[in-house]
């Protein structure tokens, strides 16, 4: 056994929502090897002293924009529309991989200290992206998101959909399936349906994933209606889209048909609400999605829109927004907004045999989160506390695939000086060089 932690509250999130406390969980050879009240016979290499202390599955980002903590905080204050075509996508088209890869690593950092181990994010220069996340020992869903604007396309030359394939080739599968590679259409309003049906035959016929953006603005989804006659997730599914494993995106103006046909597809609604909240795009309906059959899972949106990769705030806001919106104290209840950032999000990914839980067998992705502090005292019921008290700054260790990735303040595999350095001398000149003196703050 490499890793064992001692005496500490166990939340399983297994079927049962097993909690155990003063409890024992092992480590050996990346995977989940005990699970007990009482500690194994085999001396471990570690120890881990859990008092104190809950160890519970790492969260599970679906949907994000990493390098974009490049972008945080600026140009607050715009509707969406506005501020990605007069503000985020000219400076984005300054980026080079050099950028993207330090930016990538900036926000890596950021998931991890705040107890994510596994993210899906969607973006270009995605071989950059790749080489963040292969050294950093993160799991990542990459999709190289696509737009198109004209008439003039040909799967084979198009620059971005030769990047997806390149990218496939590469990166697909890399280190047992820590990275997978995934498709993506960037959404309904940026493009048309040659990309919709030439994106939907190639993702179906490699058996690949499908991340779009999805009915994220009320003027975005009734542009649609008016312009084809359906809703956006009518449309798209017309031309397939949905036909492979699906993550949509924001899903904020979903229709009840809209629902009931994104359910039977088995597509996932990737909910995010403290993005869609700063940029006033509107309140999905998580209870509706739920009730219709849909898996719900979180995200945050890129550092740019939210500003933060904090999926604790985004489980504390999904349960008061639904609270609020159903006018229900019950509405969301901790234990199944817990499960929208963990179990859910492994399905979403298709990781569901290997993630999500602290189950025999299952990888070693796991946090510790220390629970001494004022703001978790007392403690009477573990899932409200990680729910509505517990901050991603709570978190003291985040471990995948039993490799302990981040612990009290320490980055095991990323050299974070050099990230700022690198940030600071090349990314923010080159992206801000207008306005940007040269100086790091």
């Amino acid at each position: 056994m490499d890793t064992l932690f001692s005496n500490v509250t166990v939340v399983t999130m297994d079927e049962a929502m097993h909690v155990y406390y003063a409890a024992f969980v092992g480590v050996t050879d990346g995977k989940i090897s005990w699970i007990d009240k009482t500690a194994p016979k085999e001396q471990p290499k570690q120890i881990i002293n859990g008092e104190g202390m809950v160890l519970m599955p790492g969260l599970i980002n679906c949907h994000t924009h990493l390098p974009m903590s490049l972008l945080r905080g600026y140009a607050d204050g715009h509707d969406l529309h506005t501020w990605l075509n007069d503000f985020i996508f000219p400076r984005e088209a300054k980026l080079d991989d050099r950028a993207v890869k330090a930016a990538t690593l900036l926000s890596i950092a950021e998931c991890l200290r705040f107890g994510t181990t596994s993210v899906s994010d969607m973006y270009d220069h995605c071989g950059a992206i790749a080489e963040a996340v292969a050294e950093s020992g993160i799991k990542a869903n990459l999709a190289r998101g696509i737009t198109l604007f004209t008439e003039d396309f040909d799967f084979e030359t198009y620059p971005a959909c030769r990047e997806l394939c390149d990218l496939r080739e590469k990166w697909d599968g890399y280190d047992n399936g820590r990275i997978k590679v995934e498709a993506s259409i960037h959404a309904e309003y940026t493009s048309n349906y040659k990309l919709w049906d030439a994106l939907a035959e190639y993702a179906i016929n490699e058996g690949i994933g499908m991340h779009v953006h999805l009915s994220e603005t009320e003027k975005e989804h009734e542009a649609c209606k008016e312009k084809y006659g359906l809703t956006p997730a009518q449309l798209l599914d017309c031309h397939h889209v949905f036909d492979a494993p699906a993550m949509a995106a924001h899903c904020v103006w979903l229709e009840p048909e809209d629902m009931q046909l994104l359910a039977k597809r088995k597509v996932t609604a990737v909910h995010c609400p403290v993005s869609n909240l700063k940029l006033a795009s509107g309140r999905a309906d998580v209870i509706s999605m739920v009730k219709a059959g849909m898996n719900v899972a979180l995200g945050t949106d890129g550092a740019s829109s939210n500003n933060s990769l904090d999926l604790f705030e985004e489980i504390k806001t999904a349960s008061l927004l639904a609270k609020s919106r159903n006018m229900d104290p019950q509405a969301l209840p901790a234990a199944a907004v817990l499960m929208m950032a963990t179990v859910c999000g492994a399905r979403a990914q298709r990781r569901e045999q290997e993630c999500g839980m602290i189950k025999l067998g299952m990888d070693a992705d796991l946090i510790l989160l220390d629970f001494t502090q004022p703001h978790l005292m007392p403690c009477h019921d573990v899932l409200s506390h990680l729910c509505f008290a517990a901050r991603g700054s709570d978190v003291l260790m985040t471990m995948v695939r039993g490799k302990i990735l981040y612990a009290a303040g320490k980055y095991y595999t990323i050299d974070l000086d050099a990230v700022v350095k690198e940030l600071a001398e090349h990314a923010m000149p080159l992206v801000f060089l207008d306005e940007y003196s040269g100086n790091s703050n």
